[in-house]
């Protein structure tokens, strides 16, 4: 059965930094496109960054951009976001996903989510 598990999440200082981490199993990781989505209360899920399955090309939202880098070690089945300069504004559930948002099973899948507060 497929599962993403993320971890990393936390209270944290404005100016601070987190790595967040997503542990893939029960599917191929290394041939999905990973990607890092978020959620704030009273707001709608907005993707954050992606990468390719080989890890060769990413892509950010325009809001974290020179802050936040996305990596993956398909080794490890392991996608990481690393967030710097946090702002009290990226305060959110980030969600892990593979294969997009449009679909389901067995094409996507989701994690259940790590909160992320950013205090001013």
């Amino acid at each position: 059965q497929a599962r993403l598990v993320e971890s990393g999440g936390g209270v944290v200082q404005s100016g601070g930094s987190l790595r967040l981490s997503c542990a893939a199993s029960g599917f191929t990781f290394s041939i999905y496109i990973m990607s890092w989505y978020r959620q704030a209360p009273g707001k709608e899920r907005e993707l954050v960054a992606t990468i390719t399955s080989a890890g060769g090309s990413t892509n950010y939202a325009d809001s974290v951009e020179g802050r936040f880098t996305i990596s993956r070690d398909n080794a490890k089945n392991t996608v990481y976001l690393q967030m710097n300069n946090l702002k009290p504004e990226d305060t959110a559930v980030y969600y892990c996903n593979a294969g997009g948002p449009l679909l389901g099973p067995p094409y996507a899948f989701w994690g259940q989510g790590t909160q992320v507060t950013v205090s001013s």
